[in-house]
């Protein structure tokens, strides 16, 4: 069996329409338990599913971080597919930390 290769032409306008315009989202979230292997399995195949990019998991900090397509999915719907896998999702988190309240600096005292 030889492999088929095609014309330079051809792969140019085939990749071509894979660039098109996406809004690309991160949503974290927090999860409970430790998934199961068959959790583990499904979220693997999380990214088969058209609009999601990626799927990182941090075991230590128990979270779940989700790259997405905002143009073909909603945050509802990528909680719903990781539910549907078998993540136990407790809340969402904020992907920005919150920064330490600066103490006002007391005025001096008037002479």
């Amino acid at each position: 069996m030889g492999t088929t290769t095609l014309p330079l032409r051809a792969v140019r306008q085939t990749a071509a329409c894979y660039h098109f315009p996406m809004t690309t989202v991160e949503v974290l979230f927090r999860y409970e338990q430790h998934p199961t292997e068959a959790a583990m399995l499904a979220l693997n195949n999380m990214s088969e599913v058209y609009g999601i990019r990626s799927v990182h998991l941090k075991e230590a900090a128990q979270t779940v971080r989700v790259e997405y397509d905002a143009t073909r999915l909603n945050k509802a719907t990528v909680a719903q597919f990781l539910r549907r896998a078998g993540i136990n999702i407790a809340e969402e988190l904020p992907l920005i930390p919150p920064q330490p309240v600066a103490e006002a600096a007391a005025p001096a005292p008037a002479k």
